[in-house]
This record gives structure tokens, sequence and C-alpha cells, in this order.
């Protein structure tokens, strides 16, 4: 059903080398996650191969679809150039490879920011993305452990890390993190 083959010469062609190795990396981390949480292997692959399909795509092209995706993009994603290349990616896909499943296009929408309510495969992508074999931040190893044993406590640190990160930066931080941080909290206060 999920044309990988194809995907995978296609991205070989359109990506640098790093950033396709990536791709495969966390694709595979997705099709471990999977199977960890009872979910579709070949989608999470899938939608794990895709995530950074528009990631080398120039500025303005990135932009551009951005703006012709007609999703809901906030004005922090708009004023954010390394969150482009999620919204671009996931209207590309819908666009360019008739994806219709919006559990696919969605995992890649979200892959960066995270949401509030995300799916399990929108989990599966976003932490795959995080803790991927080709990452190599200092508490990476402690981030794979927590992704691999309590997929909602992993997602809390994962946006704890992210929030972190950007204040690091001074970047802007998107309401769906703040509300996707404020989800995970309650979600693990709860248990």
């Amino acid at each position: 059903m999920y044309n990988t083959n194809d995907k995978k010469a296609f991205l070989k062609e359109r990506l640098s080398k790093k950033r396709f190795n990536h791709s495969v990396n966390v694709a595979q981390e997705c099709e471990f996650l999977a199977k960890l949480y009872g979910e579709d292997t070949e989608k999470a692959y899938f939608a794990g191969l895709l995530h950074d399909i528009c990631k080398e795509e120039e500025n303005e092209v990135q932009l551009r679809l951005v703006e012709e995706s007609g999703l809901s993009v906030l004005d922090e994603e708009r004023e954010s150039r390394p969150l482009w290349h999620a919204i671009a990616g996931a209207y590309y896909i819908k666009n360019e490879f008739g994806i219709k499943d919006i559990d696919i296009i969605n995992a890649v929408r979200f892959h960066t920011i995270g949401r509030a309510g995300m799916s399990r495969l929108e989990e599966i992508v976003y932490l795959a993305d995080l803790v991927s074999a080709d990452r190599d931040y200092k508490d990476v190893d402690k981030m794979r452990k927590l992704a691999h044993t309590n997929i909602d406590e992993a997602m809390l640190e994962g946006l704890k890390f992210s929030i972190e990160s950007v204040l690091k930066k001074g970047g802007y931080i998107p309401r769906y993190t703040f509300e996707g941080y404020n989800f995970y909290t309650r979600l693990t206060r709860g248990k």
C-alpha cells in the first residue's frame, strides 16, 4: 500500500546524503516505535521517511508551499523559517503524491512543533525525529529510553526540550507547542 521504494529513490535524488540518511533513520525508528505501541509499522515507516521531504527546498519554495497549503498556520510559524518545511512537506505529499490519509499528513505537519491531542502516529514521527540513530545531543540516550518505555512522558519531555531549545535561540514558540506541553502535562499527571 505504501510505496516506500519509489519514495526512497525520490528522496535520494532530492535530499543531501546527510538528510536522506536522517530520513531513513527516522523511518526505521518510526517502524520500531509503531511495533512497540501497536500501530501500523508500514504506515509509520512511510510517514517517517517523508517527514523532511521539503527540508532542503529553497526558502521561497517553502514559503510559497506554506502559503498555498490551506493549513491552519500560526504567525509564529510564518515568522520561523525552520518550521516551514513541516507545513510545506505536509502540503507537498498531499498535493504531489496524492496522499489523503490525514494521519500521515498531520504527522509530517506537526513533527517539529507537536500539538495537543496528537494521534499515535503523529507522536511516533515526532519522537522518532528526536531520537533517531543519527541524533547525538547531550541527553539523547535518556530520551530514547523514555520513548521506548512511556510515549506520553516522552512526548512531554520532547516538548520541554523543544521549548527550551527555542528559548535559548530566542525564537518564536507556536501556540500549538504550548498547548501540546499542557496536554501532555495533564496526561502524565493523571497517571
